[in-house]
């Protein structure tokens, strides 16, 4: 059942004061820049003033869905085959539908939805908007988007002959089919029931992930590795504790949705046999009992491709500071994140913006992608005929070594990876998507050269495959290997640049 909040919104009329009003503010904008005559950069920035008014109303929806099955089914995220025959917690799946208008008329829009999934598989996105374009015609369908959570007690998507799943669980054909209709009727609910109201941003921090790649004295690396030995010397790469909020409102300053950005993985309970959203179930809970019921949380994992929340050091000092407070390390996680919305709330909640400049940018951009060698495609080809020889070989294992042999005949007409950039600009803050587990360190970056206040950046709006840091592939391991990644360190500074590009693009004109 599609949960909606769902008060009807009423016609607000458009008429000439309105217009007078925004040509007065960008002659204004021209002269208090002492513009004789209107630089390039002004020119821009009046143009999206015009496009998309500092003085335009926001529309706001906001829903949520469960999209966690009722039959067995096999879960997302190991090597080996797992099958769920209970819920620990429902996968949810939340929506926030934006809307710039001037009067009647639609300037902008975003419709925004996070998914408790490993990821986004391919064709979804494309399933979806078909048939919210047949469904929903004053919406742009590319204005879409979604990302995963990254649990990995959520349903498999895509098979490939990757998991031997059993006749009485859900296949992921079955599954998919499943999802983009809660998907379909999810949008549909939030696009029609946005209304007038109004968002604020602020900052909190909490510490939920730690970096888990470690490097030893032989100068390797080894995610989860110990850091007991004798040979451990240091933690690879940097961590992001800042968690960025968004915060969506009625008229009446009733808080409807929140949007809570953090560079984590949910995979606490990653090898569970059970569905489970991991923190995110707690973290909503948790922010309920402040918020009420009806709150809808929206969960973004920041770049987070080299981090977990599993502990990696001083385990027991923290199990230690949780048991004593009676809490799950889920609620641990919970309580953290909940502290930093609250602070961030604090601030917040008396700077609610009803009008602000709105731009969505949706890109398909190229990335180098990361090319097979010829020694990594023998090794493959190698290690793959062994395995079949095998009585009963590990399905993971040969559908890993088959995306590599298939890889290396792609990359000879097709030495590009396409992805769907999305940047949008909503008042003092920048939203921006990627489909990969991003390191970190690219996101570090995003967000230090940002012009923007405050940068929202989303992993996992696709596939999901690793996009390391030059300094990971060096040190090897797990995460680095061309098995796991498409793209290389080279296209991830390609991926950061066109980023900031996009996100810098929309503040410049403004600055100058």
């Amino acid at each position: 059942m599609v949960t909606t909040i769902n008060n009807r919104p009423s016609a607000t009329s458009a008429g000439s004061r309105r217009g007078l009003a925004r040509r007065l503010l960008i002659v204004l904008f021209l002269v208090l820049l002492g513009l004789r005559t209107a630089s390039p950069h002004a020119v821009v920035f009046a143009k999206e003033i015009e496009k998309t008014g500092t003085s335009a109303g926001l529309w706001i929806g906001t829903s949520t869905v469960n999209i966690t099955p009722q039959r067995p089914v096999a879960l997302s995220g190991h090597h080996r085959t797992r099958i769920a025959r209970k819920v620990a917690s429902p996968c949810m799946a939340t929506a926030v539908a934006l809307e710039s208008r001037q009067g009647d008329k639609s300037l902008e829009q975003a419709v925004m939805v996070s998914c408790d999934l490993i990821s986004i598989r391919g064709g979804i996105l494309k399933r979806l908007r078909e048939k919210l374009a047949r469904r929903l015609p004053d919406l742009d369908v590319q204005k879409v988007f979604l990302n995963g959570t990254h649990t990995h007690t959520g349903p498999v998507m895509t098979n490939g002959g990757r998991y031997a799943i059993p006749k009485d669980a859900v296949q992921p054909e079955a599954y998919v089919d499943f999802l983009v209709d809660r998907l379909g009727e999810l949008v549909v609910d939030t696009w029609k029931a946005r209304r007038p109201g109004g968002v604020s941003w602020g900052l909190g921090h909490a510490v939920v992930a730690q970096n888990r790649r470690m490097i030893y004295e032989d100068g390797t690396a080894k995610m989860y590795g110990p850091t007991h030995v004798d040979h451990f010397r240091r933690v690879e790469g940097r961590e992001d504790h800042g968690v960025e909020v968004l915060f969506f409102w009625d008229e009446n300053k009733k808080l409807l949705a929140t949007a809570v950005n953090v560079a984590c993985p949910a995979q606490e309970v990653e090898s569970l046999q059970a569905v489970n959203a991991d923190f995110w179930h707690e973290t909503r809970l948790k922010l309920r009992e402040t918020y009420g019921d009806g709150l809808c949380v929206l969960g973004w994992c920041g770049a987070a491709g080299d981090q977990s929340p599993h502990l990696q050091w001083r385990g027991k000092a923290e199990d230690r500071m949780r048991k004593q407070r009676g809490l799950s390390r889920l609620e641990e996680i919970a309580r953290r994140l909940a502290r930093a919305v609250d602070d961030a709330y604090e601030v917040a909640r008396s700077d609610i913006h009803y009008r602000v400049p709105m731009v969505h940018v949706v890109k398909t951009i190229e990335l180098p992608a990361r090319m097979v060698t010829e020694e990594e495609v023998a090794d493959a080809k190698t290690r793959y005929d062994a395995l079949k020889k095998k009585k009963s070989p590990n399905p993971g294992d040969l559908y890993r070594l088959k995306l590599v042999l298939d890889r290396y005949q792609r990359q000879k007409t097709s030495p590009f990876y396409a992805m769907e950039l999305h940047v949008l600009r909503l008042g003092d803050v920048a939203i921006t998507t990627n489909p990969f587990e991003l390191y970190t360190d690219y996101g570090i970056q995003m967000k230090a050269r940002s012009k923007a206040l405050q940068t929202f950046v989303i992993q996992l709006a696709g596939p999901g495959k690793y996009l390391p840091t030059a300094e990971a592939v060096k040190h090897g391991g797990y995460s680095t290997a061309v098995r796991s990644c498409a793209v290389g360190p080279k296209g991830g500074q390609v991926l950061v640049d066109r980023t900031v590009e996009e996100i810098n693009r929309l503040w410049d004109a403004k600055q100058k």
